[in-house]
């Protein structure tokens, strides 16, 4: 039988003796997880947050006491509550404190602007929002037309240490020019007087492991416009169960998690905020990526396990002091949100002396299904690894439907407890990558025959850059409604350091001008700033098929060739 297993999966025959085929789930709501690590390591710490301490114990409390007050707002179960804040002990014990009220996590990325926001609240029908002081605005903004009832403000210098509480707001207005002064009353709540308050009564509520919601994660898709993926409790526990069993030789309760990967993004919330509770490690959270603080974070807090992105370890390594810090404490890392290059693999292991091996996900498979192996096996350069346990994988020909042959290029698909319920309020699109069980990822690849999986191309015409999954739709849409611009398509071209990023082509009305600066600051008005292009070219037209659709893939390919004809220059 296991023969038989085994030809079907070839990959299982290249697992070590350590990590089992398929794993024994406990059906454990996520929230559960919190409250078992708190009876098991009451005092032990939970989350460092820039010099300050916050233990399991005071996590569980502080989340629970959150969660009463959402149930007194009026938070029933199925409700949906949004998160709008950079990593900070906020996100956490905002995080589960709405899942131990009932409700379902709506992840929202901070530098989202209104019309993103707007969208997103409107779509999910999120009742309530915790968001950061500086981000109030820009919520208060959008408010009236959704389907928010209450805003619940933190601020950075809630959870420092004295004197840095007492500094930063200095810092904070020298950044970004603003004093932020809400009030505790009426529809808005302030974060520390919730925390402050007598605990309220909270109602339990019973949770079905397999269909119960934890989380709507937006993504974008084909069409550019934003879809709620609906993951439930047993597809966030599964695919963090399945890293445990992956990184078998990390220690329960011992681990130091360096959490740089933001938690609005899938990949930073289930390796590093549900793993880490669910395996008892301490989280060292930071509110964005800074190199320089990066490094002096790994010197004193010693983290051991570093999830991270491609432009994070190339923006470490480009770091000139780098040599002058101790990184010796950190033994893995899996890479994702993009492909990982051999030379910064080789790099970043050389300065720390671990780990460090590409994986692969997406939103809708909670994130991870593939990854190479950290220890005891050779790495395959350019794959991005084997399925995890529990995990299927297959090819299937983009022409047929049918499996391709080993070797052959066609559309990867996969299957497992991690892949998602379905999109929300979306059956069509559900049903365009649901089926028969199998989660179509939109990315073209091959299995070789030891069943490593390679990605050739994306199916989609999504950009990655810098770790971002950017929309070309919801680019040109933007720019669309620019007065001066008839035509537009936006593409992802070649970066060195973010891997790609974003160039618009346009072509303008007859009669019309605009700079290329104008057109930059029309942009920052309406999208994040990861989504902005980072260059502009005009042209009097742009490629099309006989029935007038813009061929992105020529002008990508041009690009491409652009690049090759600068490097050969180069080299000569």
């Amino acid at each position: 039988m296991k023969e038989q297993i085994t030809d079907q999966k070839p990959w299982l025959k290249q697992y070590p003796a350590e990590i089992p085929a398929v794993l024994d789930y406990k059906e454990q709501s996520v929230q559960e997880y919190l409250v078992q690590a708190a009876d098991e390591f009451p005092e032990k710490s939970a989350i460092h947050f820039m010099g300050k301490e916050m233990s399991y114990k005071q996590l569980y409390e502080s989340a629970k006491k959150f969660a009463g007050y959402l149930q007194y707002l009026g938070i029933e179960k199925g409700d949906r509550v949004a998160i709008m804040l950079p990593n900070m002990p906020a996100s956490v014990i905002g995080y589960y404190g709405i899942l131990l009220a009932g409700g379902i996590v709506v992840q929202t990325n901070p530098l989202y602007m209104e019309r993103e926001l707007e969208y997103q609240m409107k779509d999910s029908g999120a009742k309530a929002i915790i968001t950061l002081d500086i981000l109030f605005p820009r919520v208060s903004k959008v408010k009236d037309q959704t389907s928010l009832k209450h805003v619940i403000v933190t601020a950075i210098k809630d959870f420092l240490p004295f004197p840095k509480n007492l500094i930063y707001p200095f810092i904070q207005k020298k950044q970004y020019g603003i004093i932020v002064n809400v009030k505790h009353e009426g529809t808005n709540h302030l974060f520390t007087e919730i925390l402050k308050q007598p605990q309220k009564e909270l109602q339990t509520h019973s949770v079905d492991f397999a269909e119960d919601l934890a989380l709507l994660q937006y993504t974008g898709g084909t069409t550019g416009f934003p879809k709620g993926v609906m993951l439930t409790h047993k597809n966030l526990v599964s695919n963090s169960a399945m890293s445990e069993a992956w990184l078998y030789k990390c220690k329960r309760g011992e681990e130091i998690v360096l959490g740089i990967l933001p938690f609005f993004h899938v990949y930073g919330m289930t390796t590093v905020l549900i793993s880490s509770i669910m395996q008892g490690n301490k989280m060292v959270l930071l509110p964005k990526f800074d190199p320089e603080t990066t490094l002096k974070t790994i010197q004193k807090q010693r983290p051991t396990l570093f999830p991270g992105a491609p432009t994070i370890y190339i923006g470490l390594l480009n770091h000139p002091d780098i040599n002058k810090y101790d990184l010796s404490s950190i033994h893995s890392c899996i890479s994702g949100s993009a492909a990982l290059p051999v030379e910064v693999q080789q790099k970043f292991e050389k300065v720390t002396g671990g780990k460090l091996v590409e994986g692969y996900g997406l939103t809708e498979s909670s994130p991870v299904t593939h990854s190479n192996f950290l220890w005891d096996r050779e790495r395959v350069s350019g794959s991005i690894g084997l399925p995890w346990p529990d995990t299927d994988a297959a090819i299937f020909s983009t022409e047929t439907g049918e499996p391709v042959p080993q070797g052959e290029i066609g559309e990867l698909a996969v299957k497992g407890p991690q892949v998602m319920k379905g999109y929300w309020n979306n059956p069509e699109e559900t049903e365009n990558v649901l089926r028969d069980g199998w989660l179509y990822t939109g990315d073209l690849g091959y299995m070789d025959e030891n069943g490593y999986f390679y990605i050739v191309d994306r199916k989609k015409d999504m950009i990655i850059a810098g770790g971002y999954n950017i929309y070309p739709r919801e680019i040109e849409e933007v720019l669309y409604e620019h007065p001066a611009v008839q035509e537009v398509v936006a593409a992802g071209i070649p970066d060195p350091y973010r891997g790609e990023t974003v160039k618009a082509f346009v072509v303008l009305k007859e009669g019309k001008t605009v700079t290329t600066e104008e057109l930059n600051e029309y942009a920052r008005k309406h999208l994040a700033a990861y989504k902005v292009p980072r260059e502009y070219e005009f042209r009097s037209e742009l490629p099309k098929t006989a029935v007038g659709k813009i061929l992105r893939r020529t002008l990508v390919d041009e690009e491409k060739k652009k690049q090759q004809n600068l490097d050969e220059q180069k080299r000569a």
